[in-house]
C-alpha cells in the first residue's frame, strides 16, 4: 500500500470519521484523538488492505469500536459521560436557543438508553444520512438486521419521547 493510496482513499474519510466519533464520545477533542489514532492504525495495517472488502467500512468499524471504548473508559473514570456538542442556530432567539439545547439534551439522554448497536445504526441512518445498504456494508451485517435495528430504535425513541411528552411543562 502506498502513501498515494492512503492519501486518496483514507484521508478523505477523516471528516466523516470525526462526525461519527463525535456522536459517540460527545467531545470534539476526544473525537479528534480517535480519528488520529484510527489513521495511524490504518496506516500500520496497510499490508492488510487488500484483504478488506471496503477500506471505508473498516475505518468506520474501527472508529465506532474505539469511540465506544473511549466513552466506556471515560465513564468509568469520571462516573458519568459529559454533555457534548450542541447544535444551535446563530439566528435563534435566546429562548429558542435554550429550548433547542434542552430538547437536544433530552433526545441525547433518550438515545443513550439505546443498546450500542441500535444507537450506532440510528446515528448512521438518521443523522449521517447513510442508506440501509451502506450501513450494512459499513458494519458488515445483513441488510435485514439493519432495518430491524432502525425500526426497534425508532419505536423505542418514539415511546420514550411520548412518555415524556410533558417534558418542559413543569
Amino acid at each position: 500500500m502506498s502513501l498515494q493510496t492512503f492519501t486518496n482513499e483514507v484521508l478523505p474519510l477523516k471528516d466523516k470519521l470525526y462526525r461519527f466519533s463525535l456522536r459517540i464520545v460527545h467531545s470534539p477533542q476526544e473525537a479528534e484523538d480517535v480519528v488520529q489514532e484510527i489513521m495511524i492504525k490504518v496506516w500500520d495495517k496497510r499490508e492488510e488492505w487488500n484483504n478488506w472488502s471496503s477500506i471505508e467500512a473498516m475505518c468506520m468499524t474501527m472508529t465506532r469500536n474505539l469511540s465506544i471504548d473511549r466513552t466506556r473508559s471515560k465513564h468509568r473514570k469520571l462516573g458519568e459521560i459529559p454533555d457534548g456538542f450542541d447544535v444551535v442556530e446563530d439566528s435563534a432567539s435566546p429562548e429558542q436557543a435554550t429550548s433547542s439545547k434542552d430538547l437536544m439534551n433530552h433526545i441525547r439522554k433518550i438515545m443513550d438508553l439505546l443498546p450500542e448497536k441500535q444507537k450506532s445504526i440510528i446515528q448512521l441512518r438518521d443523522i449521517e444520512g447513510y442508506t440501509y445498504q451502506e450501513i450494512a456494508d459499513l458494519l458488515e451485517i445483513p441488510l435485514s438486521q439493519v432495518k430491524v435495528n432502525v425500526h426497534r430504535a425508532r419505536l423505542f425513541l418514539k415511546k420514550e419521547i411520548l412518555k415524556s411528552s410533558d417534558y418542559g411543562r413543569k
